[in-house]
Order: structure tokens, then sequence, then C-alpha cells
């Protein structure tokens, strides 16, 4: 009753004030925001309207899969899910426009912009397949030729539409003060940036002058985003990996400042050296843990067993209608249903049809694991690039003499291939806030790389049943890197 009261007086005593209407709103939702205690990210408060979203089955469905694919087989601790991580993601994309907001009022922040920002957050990921980018990157190419360009993000896309008609979350939006359509363009939008153009502004759901909203979310422009933010925070915590990388300090010192009229968010130029950390623990997550020879030896066996059962498991969707795992991404409602619960399903089974996959699955349980046979750099990188196909084809005494050979290639980089991400990112001085620059690697530091991205190959071998096959097998291997100029690197280097 108390309580009832005190916001009886709140908002009568504001009523009649029409400029303060957007204040009476935001202290009305306040007494309804739901707590959270997250273990990245402490107790946090999400709006109403994103608890609304969470409770959604299409919400849900994310706290079934996982957030790093197959590397639950190899780090005891990475068993968090999809779910928590875009929670995070939606809290640090709201504090993140909130704090933009509070530092500079001249830039109009509403309270919509910032609700907005909040959603596309949480909603960004909610397109992942089975075992997160095991599903877009490694099983649909395969088993989906003719989509083997299909991300994910597509699938967030009208994952979204789809739980925002299925729960008439339309009304819901309306009552707080959402414009339909106008704001759901704008959500989704963020969750799947446009690709950038500097001459013509192609989004609808926000006018040029809030550009830098849509470098909250998912970043085009450099890769610096709260998303990044959460996962590796969250990442490194379950890993027992340090994070080097503080995003609290980063979003204290973010700015927004015009360039080439065009507003973009900006860093203080001391944190330059705070964000080539960040993009050194992106990599380092790669290479310890992403793609770790053994993640990757589990995460193709995976694969392999969804394969496998492609076609022969049915998935019922939208009216009745029947779909495979690897089609079942093109309607929403068949997708709902597809999670890593799918390898459950598939070792329970009785099927005679799925006896292939349930064997590889089996041997995953029994550490049979596909064994790498060794990994190599290519001399040079463009003789990688030109001449890829043709050397693995030449593996063809692999082939002849054991059983079937992998040949996965191993791409680490900053998040832009062979491009220096901070090139791209705009700083500001303590003397000139409004005034945005770039500055050269030159000038951060001599230790840092010359080179940003190295590709590697590794050959896994499917089957061996002694020794000798396979120390033939790493003899051999070593012989065709000599022929086809690729440098061996020393097991000690790669095994861990």
């Amino acid at each position: 009753q108390c309580l009832q009261q005190s916001l009886f007086v709140q908002v009568s005593f504001w009523l009649f004030t029409p400029t303060r209407l957007d204040t009476v709103y935001q202290n009305v939702i306040f007494f309804f925001t739901q707590v959270f205690n997250d273990p990245i990210h402490g107790h946090i408060e999400l709006h109403p309207l994103l608890v609304k979203i969470i409770d959604t089955p299409q919400f849900q469905r994310l706290r079934h899969i996982k957030q790093l694919g197959g590397g639950y087989y190899v780090f005891p601790g990475a068993s968090h899910n999809r779910f928590e991580h875009s929670i995070g993601v939606a809290y640090l994309a709201g504090e993140f426009a909130k704090a933009l907001k509070v530092k500079q009022p001249e830039l109009n922040i509403t309270g919509r912009d910032v609700l907005c920002v909040q959603i596309a957050g949480l909603c960004h990921d909610l397109g992942h397949g089975p075992f997160s980018r095991l599903f877009d990157l490694m099983f649909n190419p395969e088993a989906d030729p003719p989509t083997k360009d299909w991300k994910h993000k597509e699938a967030s896309l009208k994952m979204f539409e789809h739980l925002v008609k299925t729960n008439n979350l339309e009304e819901e939006m309306k009552q707080y003060r959402l414009k339909i359509p106008t704001d759901l363009t704008f959500i989704k939008e963020m969750i799947k940036p446009l690709k950038s153009d500097d001459t013509k502004w192609l989004y609808k759901g926000r006018d040029e002058n809030k550009s830098f909203l849509y470098e909250i979310v998912s970043n085009k422009q450099n890769g610096i985003d709260v998303d990044k933010f959460d996962y590796f925070a969250r990442d490194c915590h379950h890993l027992g990996i340090r994070n080097n990388f503080d995003h609290q300090r980063f979003i204290m010192f973010a700015r927004v400042c015009d360039v080439n009229g065009r507003k973009h968010i900006c860093s203080r130029d001391k944190e330059v050296a705070n964000l080539y950390d960040m993009f050194h623990t992106r990599i380092s997550l790669h290479r310890r843990a992403y793609k770790h020879r053994v993640t990757q030896s589990v995460e193709m066996m995976i694969k392999d067993a969804l394969v496998e059962a492609n076609r022969h498991i049915e998935i019922v969707g939208s009216k009745g209608k029947k779909f495979q795992l690897s089609t079942a991404k093109t309607d929403m409602e068949a997708y709902t249903k597809l999670t890593d619960q799918v390898v459950e399903e598939i070792s329970k089974s009785t099927d005679d049809n799925l006896k292939g996959a349930k064997e590889i699955l089996q041997r995953i349980s029994d550490r049979k694991l596909y064994w790498c046979v060794g990994q190599a750099n290519p001399v040079s990188k463009a003789f990688m690039c030109l001449h890829y196909k043709s050397t693995i084809n030449s593996l063809t005494v692999f082939q002849v003499n054991f059983h079937i050979f992998i040949f996965p290639v191993v791409n680490l980089d900053y998040g832009m291939k062979d491009e220096d991400p901070i090139n791209k990112t705009y700083f500001y001085s303590k003397e000139k806030p409004n005034e945005a620059f770039t500055i050269p690697i030159s000038e951060v530091s001599k230790l840092l790389p010359e080179c940003f991205s190295e590709v590697f190959i590794r050959v896994y071998m499917k089957n061996f049943k002694t020794e000798t096959e396979k120390n033939n097998a790493k003899k051999c291997f070593r012989e065709w890197c000599k022929e086809v100029d690729y440098e061996v690197l020393l097991y000690s280097v790669y095994l861990y």
C-alpha cells in the first residue's frame, strides 16, 4: 500500500507538467524492473518488456544451446549457454546507452532508444543452432550446400519476428511507448547491421544523427561492441582464462564525436593499449579454447553425427509440416525445437537409420576422438590462399594407405582478417573531447604485432587401429609438408 501511495503521489505531482511526462514514465517503470543475479555482472535490473521476451519459448530455447559448442567436452567449466550471454549483452547495451545519455545530453538519447538497444542485445543470438557456431559454420555447409553462406544472424531476425508475432508482443511494446513498425525495424537493424556506406545513410530505424547507436550491440566499424564485452568476460570466467580487457573502463571513457558528418563512438586516446588488450584476448581465446585441437575434434564428430542423422530426423513445424535438421532453419516453429538436445535424442533412439550417428556420438562418450596427426603453417600466406585446394588434393597418399582424413583450415585474427581494427577506431583527447582522430600503431608501442592474422592447417585421422598406423601417418604428413612448402609446427607448441 505504501508503494502504491508513493507511486500515486509521484504521478499526481508530475501529471500536470507535460514536459516531465517522460520522467513519470521512467519512474513508473522503475518499480517493476526484475533483478537477475548474474555471475559476471552481479545483480542487474531488466526492463519488464525484456522479461516478457525472456519468458517466451523462443528465448528459453537458448538455455539448451552451449555458448562454446563442443568446448564443454574439453573445458569442464564451459557449461554456460547462449541464454545467460544474451541477458548479459542486454544489460551491457543498456548501461552503455545510459552512460552516453548522461554524459552527453546533446545526443538526445531517449528512453525508447535505450529500450530498443537493450532488446537488440537480448535477441541478437536468437538464431543460433545446436552447439552455436558449429551449426552454421560446419554442419550447414555440408548438410545443405545451397545455403552454405547462411549465417545465424538471418535466423535471429526471423526468430525475433516470430517471437513478437507468436506472443503478441506488439501490443506490449506499444504500452511502453515503442513505435511500431519504426522501432521494430531499428531493433532488427541492430541485430544484423547493414554493410557500412560512407556516402549514403541506409538505415531506416533511426536518422543519421543517431548512427552511433548502431555501434553498441554489433559494431561493423571496428568490432568493439558489448557482445564481445560480455562473451570475453563470461567465456574467460568459465574457461579459467584471465581476461585482460576492462569493459567497464571502456564504457566510462567512451564519447560520441562527429567524424565526416556522422557520429561515432570514440575512446579516450590513453585507452588505445586497453583496446589492443581486448583484441589480444580475442585471439587468445580462439587459440586456446575455441579452436583448441580437441575442441575441433569433438565438433567435427558432432557435425558428422548430425550430417549422418540429417535425413532421418523429422521436426514438426508450422501447419504440421515436417523438416530435416538442415531445413528446420527455414521454419521458426520447427527451429524453436532444434537445440543441443538433438544429440541426446539420437543417442537414445532405437531407429536403425540412426545407427551410424549413434556410433559417432558413442565414440565421443568413450573419448575415442578423431586424432590430430599434425599442424602446419604455409610458408607464404598467399600460397595458402591460392593453392589450398590443390594441396589438399595432393594428399592421396593418406587416403590410399590409411583411413579417411580431415583437413580443417584454422584462421586466427583480430576480427578483421588482415587488418588492424584500431585503424578504424576513433579517439579523442582530454584537451579536445569533441574532436575525433585515429592513432597509428607506430605511436602506440613497438611491442605490438606487425601481422594481424594467422592461418594454418590441421590434419585429423578419423580411424586408426594401431600405433604403427599413427606413426606412419605422422611420417607421411611431414613428407607432404615438405612437398607443398609447409612448415610443421612442433607438437609441444600446439598440443595444449
